[in-house]
């Protein structure tokens, strides 16, 4: 391959990731192996400048906006980027440049927060917008998510206008109780608190965003006017200004020299262990704003400021042992447990994440063996290589740590699973989902209260739920499930949730693959759980939405001996496991054959009622659109889906168009 071609080559990659990072918030790489990949490519142009168009990574910005999550906007001041250096020797190569041109030049350095820009403009006072980058000249509109950020001032006590730039991201506490729930749910969990932030601050629903718990700290001041105070003059002494009228800053040192900016580079990557947020990197700035213009960095970066990127720190380990667990939804966890701790980022660290029993085999990691140890994005310890293997290769589990139960490999994965629902190390999970408002819908009967009922061993099992009315007078007496009241009140959800159909308890059985949705349909086909029992796997493919894995699920779900106990015992218990032929069953059902897509904020439903609603008049809801899609309902913020119906000549309808089609 010729130097030009592999240039092409090169510059293809990296919009494939800067795709994945800016637009699709799922990057596939760590942050230091896309730099190095930039890096590789600025120094093919700088030896051919005639090579480079306007096209190429290095002169782009590399968002877009995205208009299912707002209106895009116009940026009043471009939201440009920040040239990287990777060396201190070009940290203080540039101070000395400036300072040539200005001697009297000072600096701020600051942390460089890794989550997703946001511009806020102020008029006379108020919040009037709110506006992501996009491509740092047409952003998106995200002014309802704004408004329930905390660290957000709907009013500051300023005339004129206002513009302000910050970050908008996600503490550790709330990345780690965001991917808590949504492995309680069997969800999949988020990669990284920065992708999670920048997706979030996408949503349509702002509730999402206040849930959530997003934080924001500004970092310049973009434009001022009529403000009574000269916030454009100095950075250091704008960003006081606004500090002291409330607005949560980054923080910034004020540097003179060269050593000075070095020894605060050092400060903050020391103290990026013990932040309570992501930081990739240190920013520093030319304090004096009217400098920045004599030292533009082109048309992608922010004239004035350059971001120091800190190198991985890495350390060589000794791997004691390789510890397996059992992770809330069953799945094998792999961690390195250290013979000695190493110091990372500013933290003790003597384990560190495997991923699963693939990724050790590749990397040949065993018990006794010697490995570079990573902290990937600053947070999450990880084995990178080996450097001198141990004496015996690592064995996979065949059979679960906790219960004895065989694991088995998910297709077309790289996980392993535990697929017994009794599991202790998974049982409280399956035992709220059972409870859950998508499966057996108990009133009342949350995660705090199952939790003491399986710590103090009245709940060993699923069908000990309907066991514990038996120990009414004595859940009274120790309060567990409150007084009295609370406790009647409960037991008789429990007992009422027997006359359930029985695609919900279905769905509580917490078969991978078969979700809500997917159990309702199955059970459209099935007179009762014992004619679904012996289905064939051939059979239950040729249902609609089945493929061969949640098939292979469904069946060896019931060739566990233990499973078909356990809803011998429901049915015993009067757990109804039978599809009713009832009165509604020859009812018209006025959607019936309709494959229909719902996208934006409706006003009568939420997104799973709607789902429901088109279900129980005989439709399907799907989550795109294609060519099958008969109709699109379409609610307030519809987005690129509504120009996707139109484009494909797609019915599109109003919420209320829905509900009179299926009054009929």
């Amino acid at each position: 391959m010729s130097e030009k071609q592999d240039y092409e080559e090169l510059k293809s990659v990296i919009d494939h990731h800067m795709d994945l990072y800016y637009n699709e918030d799922a990057p596939e790489i760590e942050d230091y192996e896309y730099d190095q990949l930039m890096q590789r490519l600025k120094e093919i142009e700088a030896a051919h400048p005639d090579w480079v168009t306007p096209e190429s990574p290095t002169q782009k910005i590399g968002g877009t906006a995205k208009r299912e999550a707002g209106v895009s906007v116009e940026h009043h001041v471009p939201m440009l980027s920040i040239q990287d250096v990777f060396t201190k020797e070009e940290v203080s190569d540039w101070v000395e440049e400036v300072r040539r041109m200005h001697p009297d030049a000072r600096f701020c350095v600051e942390e460089k927060i890794d989550g997703l820009s946001m511009s806020l403009r102020y008029q006379d006072g108020d919040l009037v917008l709110a506006e992501t980058r996009g491509d740092g000249l047409i952003g998106e509109d995200v002014t309802p998510n704004a408004l329930v950020i905390p660290d957000v001032k709907h009013h500051i006590d300023l005339p004129g206008y206002l513009e302000i730039r910050g970050e908008v991201y996600m503490s550790h506490e709330e990345f780690e109780r965001f991917n808590e729930k949504q492995e309680e749910e069997g969800k999949k969990p988020a990669a990284n608190p920065r992708n999670l932030a920048a997706g979030t601050l996408r949503q349509l629903d702002s509730s999402v965003v206040k849930e959530r718990g997003l934080r924001m700290f500004i970092f310049n001041v973009q434009d001022a006017s009529d403000n009574g105070i000269d916030l454009m003059r100095s950075h250091a002494e704008g960003m006081d200004s606004l500090c002291k009228k409330g607005i949560v800053t980054v923080g910034h040192t004020l540097c003179e020299t060269a050593a000075e900016v070095m020894d605060a580079i050092d400060a903050i990557g020391e103290s990026r262990g013990e932040l309570s947020f992501d930081i990739d990197g240190a920013v520093v700035k030319i304090d004096q704003i009217a400098y920045r213009q004599d030292f533009p960095a082109g048309s992608k970066y922010s004239a004035g400021h350059i971001a120091y990127k800190y190198p991985p720190e890495e350390k060589e380990v000794v791997i004691d042992r390789i510890e397996i667990g059992v992770g809330r939804t069953g799945k094998m966890t792999f961690r390195a447990i250290f013979k000695e701790p190493v110091r990372l980022c500013g933290t003790n660290v003597q384990k560190a994440t495997l991923h699963n029993a693939d990724y050790i085999r590749e990397l040949g990691v065993s018990e006794g063996c010697h490995a570079i140890c990573r902290k990937q994005g600053e947070i999450i310890p990880a084995i990178i290589r080996v450097t001198q293997p141990g004496e015996r290769e690592f064995e996979p589990p065949t059979k679960c740590p906790v219960c004895g139960s065989p694991l088995v490999k998910e297709e077309g994965t790289c996980d392993i699973y535990c697929e017994n629902p009794s599991c202790p190390a998974q049982l409280k999970r399956t035992l709220t989902y059972f409870a859950g408002k998508d499966a057996m819908d108990i009133k009342n009967f949350g995660e705090k209260y199952i939790e003491s009922l399986v710590d103090q061993g009245y709940i060993q099992d699923i069908p000990d739920i309907y066991r514990l009315k038996e120990h009414r007078d004595e859940l009274i007496e120790k309060g567990i499930l409150g007084r009295d009241k609370n406790t009647d009140r409960i037991l008789d959800s429990i007992e009422l949730s027997k006359q359930n159909e029985p695609d919900r308890l279905l769905t509580g059985f917490a078969i991978r693959n078969v979700g809500r949705i997917s159990a309702r349909e199955i059970m459209r086909h099935y007179h009762s759980l014992w004619d679904l029992a012996d289905a064939t796997v051939e059979e239950l493919t040729k249902l609609p939405d089945v493929g061969e894995i949640t098939a292979r699920s469904i069946h060896n779900f019931y060739a566990d001996e233990k499973h078909l106990e356990m809803l011998r015992q429901l049915e015993e218990m009067g757990v109804n496991a039978v599809v009713r032929k009832g009165p509604d069953e020859n009812a018209p059902r006025p959607l019936a054959g309709l494959t229909i897509v719902v996208t934006g904020t409706l006003e009568h439903f939420g997104r799973s009622e709607i789902t429901e609603f088109i279900e129980q008049n005989g439709g399907k809801c799907t989550g795109s659109v294609s060519k099958k899609t008969d109709y699109l309902v379409a609610g307030e913020n519809a987005g690129s889906k509504l120009d996707k119906a139109r484009d494909l000549g797609i019915p599109v309808i109003s919420e209320q168009e829905l509900i009179d089609m299926a009054a009929g």
